[in-house]
């Protein structure tokens, strides 16, 4: 009795609806492991253009907002390792230094965090609000 029974060399054929199941399976494989690389961003440094081109509204009390960070202006009364303190119309207003804080000139060149005393006048870059603001730059303006 003969069953229907495949030849050696015709199990190992690769039927079509096979081939179109790895192909999907190998382009979907590779769209996944693409994906994250499209929608990546590059890190911009801090002062270029790019860092400094969001939205900025400039209030009647020097102050400017943007989307993720605020800048505030004055002349420095204190400053050590942990806060700053600047006299913004008049009125002491202390910021807290975050861990990584740039100190740059108004040019955007790095200077020495010493170069800080009381009087210079300076913009701070900072996030958070009230008791919570952390700067995260330092720009001396003269």
């Amino acid at each position: 009795m003969l069953m229907n029974r495949k030849t050696p060399a015709a199990s190992n054929a690769i039927e079509p609806h096979e081939i179109n199941y790895m192909k999907r399976f190998t382009l979907t494989l590779m769209c996944a492991c693409i994906a994250p690389l499209a929608f990546a961003q590059s890190p911009s440094p801090e002062g270029s253009a790019a860092a400094t081109s969001s939205t900025e509204t400039t209030t009647s009390s020097n102050e400017a907002t943007t989307s993720s960070s605020e800048t505030a202006s004055g002349t420095v009364t204190t400053h050590n390792r942990k806060t700053i303190v600047i006299k913004e119309h008049d009125n002491p207003v202390s910021y807290v230094l975050g861990k990584t804080v740039h100190y740059v000139d108004k040019t955007g060149k790095e200077i020495d965090r010493h170069v800080i005393q009381p009087g210079k006048r300076v913009i701070l870059h900072y996030t958070g609000t009230g008791e919570h603001r952390r700067v995260e730059r330092v720009e001396v303006q003269d």
